[in-house]
C-alpha cells in the first residue's frame, strides 16, 4: 500500500492482502437482493460523507490455511480526484489483528463509485472527535 496520497491506487489481494469488491457487479448479479445507491449519488460524495464498501480480506486461519472473507465497513470521504475518492477507514477490521500494520481504523485508501454499497452523513462532531487531523472546527 502506498503512502503517496497524490496518486490514486486501488489495493489488491496480491500486494496488500485486501481489495474492494465491486458493489455494481454484486448488484448486477443479484438486483432483487443487493441494493446500491444510484450512480448519481455514488458519484456525488463530498468531504465528510460516509461510503460503505465491501473489503475482501485475505487472512491465515489457525491451521495456516489462507482464506478470503468479506467485511462491510464505512469509509469517510476526504477528497475526490477524477474518478477516485480518497477516504479514511471508520471501522476496525475484524479480520486483522489490531497490531498487524495492515488495514486498520484510520487507514487511508482510494476507492471508486463502483465500490459504494451505501451512503451516510455522519455528524460533524463525530468526524472531529474520531479524526481531528482530518476534520477541524
Amino acid at each position: 500500500m502506498s503512502d503517496n496520497w497524490e496518486t490514486p491506487y486501488l489495493a489488491n489481494i496480491a500486494d496488500d492482502f485486501w481489495e474492494l469488491r465491486s458493489g455494481e457487479k454484486s448488484h448486477e448479479e443479484n438486483p432483487e437482493k443487493f441494493w446500491i445507491p444510484s450512480k448519481l449519488e455514488r458519484n456525488s460524495l463530498k468531504n465528510g460523507m460516509a461510503a460503505r464498501l465491501i473489503f475482501d480480506i485475505e487472512t491465515e486461519d489457525d491451521n495456516g490455511k489462507i482464506q478470503t472473507s468479506g467485511e462491510r465497513m464505512w469509509v469517510i470521504v476526504l477528497s475526490k480526484k477524477n474518478d477516485y475518492y480518497l477516504g479514511i477507514l471508520s471501522n476496525e477490521p475484524a479480520s486483522f489483528k489490531l497490531d498487524s500494520g495492515y488495514l486498520k481504523l484510520g487507514s487511508k485508501l482510494w476507492f471508486k463509485a463502483e465500490h459504494i454499497i451505501d451512503i451516510d452523513t455522519p455528524p460533524k462532531e463525530y468526524l472531529i472527535q474520531e479524526f481531528p487531523d482530518e476534520f477541524t472546527t
